[in-house]
């Protein structure tokens, strides 16, 4: 019986060691999983929406009228203003909040004002979301 709690023991440390928790967004392909557990994430703070995003937000856009939003982008500003890229990364996330968004122009840096950091994340990762929308821009063309 001691043999057998032990092997249970280990096997199952062994198990939970060796699963990681995958994030639901891998690719940008995987974006509109967001809008489909939507519920998730609803009335939580954005933080943790964002751990659920493996591919790097490039830019983004926070808009302070009511509705209060981001608008996220998965491809470098410089390719969006010359239509360079993969149709399939031109993707828009819209995550609506909670919270007014404190986001001043002319505190950002100088010609990154649209650049999405980590300190953005930190930031505003506590604001509440209540909302989220998709859009394939690429679906259509």
């Amino acid at each position: 019986m001691k043999n057998r709690l032990k092997y249970y023991a280990i096997l199952f440390l062994l198990i939970n060691t060796n699963c990681k928790a995958q994030q639901m967004v891998q690719t940008v392909k995987d974006v509109p999983l967001l809008k489909t557990n939507e519920l998730q994430f609803i009335n939580k703070p954005l933080k943790n929406l964002l751990k659920e995003i493996k591919p790097e937000i490039k830019t983004a856009t926070a808009i302070n009228d009511n509705p209060f939003y981001f608008f996220f982008k998965f491809t470098p500003l410089q390719q969006l203003q010359k239509d360079e890229g993969r149709p399939e990364d031109r993707v828009s996330l819209y995550v609506y909040v909670k919270e007014p968004i404190d986001w001043k122009w002319e505190r950002r840096p100088k010609g990154k004002e649209l650049d999405w950091t980590k300190e953005d994340a930190e930031k505003y990762g506590n604001l509440t979301v209540i909302r989220i929308k998709v859009i394939n821009s690429h679906v259509n063309k």
